[in-house]
């Protein structure tokens, strides 16, 4: 979170946006291609240089979006599972969950992780400092076996003057990962297990000019993770951002290849606001459901998509829409996700007290059992297999079922 107003923020998203839109258009056009046509020899040879000796099997053709579906009762997963394979599918549930820390109002949280993990279903849950509510589902985790998404991401500790929410960027980057990650590692609360629960280390990192500085620090960081028993999710990018080239430069995607052959150790973090209560899918694919053009680059590099944890999902910083609003852009960014099985969820912003923001915790609280009904019945069918990026296909004005035009995104 940055310190600036949510007035003067908004200004500065729009502004951005639409500076955003003339520069990454190029970049969507080219989504029904199964590659990017590369031009000149130094282009070829960085194709050369990142191209594996064999592809993952991507189609030629986009994949259609998963199917929404409803029950009256609360859902099976067992059942649910067994249907979808007798429909050759795949069976995807709610990946929306909730951003917590130290103190706010997390009413109804607890209930809402156990019951749940009780119907078999994934929670994905972040928490800032505070690490009780995951130490809580943590638990749940190992009595039930269901594959719980846990993310803790300190930002102060023992020592005041040392930022941790940002590397040392006047340092080397493989000596600023060094020291970043035994900060981290060393300050990681002791009750967590590592092997269960994802660790953030930075928060909305500097990326201007600083993309290929990153992608070292971050691999450098990955390894070191790694060895020492953790899974580690990288970046936590800003809303709209990066910018589509900077996934393209040789160190990043160095690292991309890195995190796509670490998918259960390694995870791509980022965050994905609409920046006004409106719609949740204003400037979409800019904004959220930004993630997509990540995995285009990817694929266009032959590189395995990589875990994407949306740490930060939401509205605006300081306002979220009444929950009957909130629910229908909600059921689209399911469905959007559902549609991807490396998104592991998005955590909504925010439960966790905020001097800047003093109400948003009140109303967040208000979704938290909309949001475990809707869990509760609720399931997509997706098609098997990967294809082309078409942010189109998940356009938010449009039904989920019958592409028709809506006021708000809903089922």
């Amino acid at each position: 979170m940055h310190s600036a107003s949510s007035r003067r923020r908004k200004i500065l998203a729009i502004l951005c946006a639409n500076l955003l839109i003339v520069l990454t258009a190029g970049f969507f056009l080219s989504h029904h291609s199964a590659a990017v046509q590369r031009v000149g020899a130094q282009e070829e040879a960085k194709v050369r240089l990142y191209t594996p000796l064999v592809r993952r099997p991507i189609s030629s053709v986009p994949i259609s979006p998963p199917i929404a579906l409803t029950s009256t009762n609360p859902i099976s997963v067992s059942l649910l599972l067994t249907e979808a394979k007798e429909l050759k599918q795949e069976l995807a549930l709610n990946k929306i969950g909730f951003h917590t820390g130290s103190g706010g109002n997390t009413e109804g949280l607890d209930e809402w992780m156990t019951t749940l993990d009780a119907a078999g279903i994934p929670i994905f849950l972040k928490t800032v400092d505070n690490a009780e509510p995951i130490y809580k589902a943590q638990i749940l985790a190992k009595a039930s076996g269901v594959s719980h998404t846990l993310v803790f991401r300190r930002s102060r500790g023992k020592f005041s003057d040392v930022n941790y929410d940002v590397p040392n960027y006047s340092l080397e980057p493989k000596v600023a990962a060094q020291a970043h990650w035994q900060l981290h590692r060393n300050e990681f609360p002791p009750e967590l297990d590592p092997s269960l629960v994802w660790i953030e280390t930075v928060n909305e990192v500097d990326n201007k000019s600083r993309s290929e500085w990153l992608a070292e620090f971050a691999l450098e960081t990955a390894n070191l993770a790694i060895a020492d028993g953790f899974k580690w999710a990288a970046f936590g990018w800003s809303n709209g951002t990066p910018e589509p080239w900077e996934w393209e430069g040789p160190a990043m995607l160095e690292f991309l290849r890195f995190a796509g052959n670490y998918p259960e150790q390694v995870a791509i973090a980022l965050h994905e606001y609409s920046f006004t209560e409106e719609e949740i899918g204003t400037l979409y694919p800019f904004f959220v459901g930004r993630f997509q053009e990540l995995f285009n680059i990817c694929d266009q590099n032959w590189i395995k998509r990589p875990t994407v944890l949306v740490t930060e999902w939401g509205w605006e910083y300081d306002m979220v829409p009444e929950p009957a609003d909130a629910l229908a852009d909600i059921q689209w960014a399911s469905w959007l996700y559902a549609g991807y099985p490396e998104v592991k969820g998005a955590a909504i912003w925010y439960l966790g007290k905020s001097y800047e923001f003093p109400t948003i915790a009140d109303q967040t609280q208000k979704l938290i059992a909309p949001v475990q009904e809707y869990s509760l019945k609720n399931y997509f069918h997706r098609p098997p297999g990967k294809g082309v990026i078409d942010p189109g296909l998940y356009h938010p004005n449009q039904s989920l079922q019958g592409h028709q035009p809506m006021d708000r995104p809903r089922p």
